[in-house]
């Protein structure tokens, strides 16, 4: 068994309690499904970021409501580089599996979807 990351991205429309914890669980649900993941046993960690405009919610919070209550979750924010993508969660799993890197499965919405063409071409 190897340990993999999975990333994500999603954006919101304003810097809202509800629209955060929203898009962020809407982006889970979405990662797990994608993965095949139906139970949390094999889940090491979570990274969660923000951009420095979103701050009414930690996005981690939604993934405590999913169930990931034993799973080690941070946030943080997200360098503030010049230009880009504003309103931005991302996300990192962290997982153990016997899948291969090439079999991961990364996952952008929304407007994050400009992030990785070449990923979400494949979604």
């Amino acid at each position: 068994m190897s340990v993999r990351g999975i990333r994500g991205a999603t954006t919101v429309t304003e810097n809202t309690s509800a629209e955060i914890l929203s898009a962020t669980t809407e982006l889970l649900k979405a990662i797990f499904d994608a993965n095949g993941i139906e139970t949390f046993d094999d889940l090491i960690s979570c990274i969660f970021t923000t951009t420095l405009d979103l701050n009414a919610a930690f996005p981690a919070e939604s993934a405590r409501v999913l169930g990931l209550k034993e799973v080690p979750l941070l946030c943080c924010t997200e360098i503030p580089v010049p230009g880009a993508m504003p309103r931005c969660i991302r996300i990192l799993l962290h997982v153990n599996t016997e899948k291969s890197l090439s079999e991961m499965k990364h996952i952008y919405l929304r407007d994050a979807k400009k992030l990785r063409p070449d990923v979400t071409a494949a979604q």
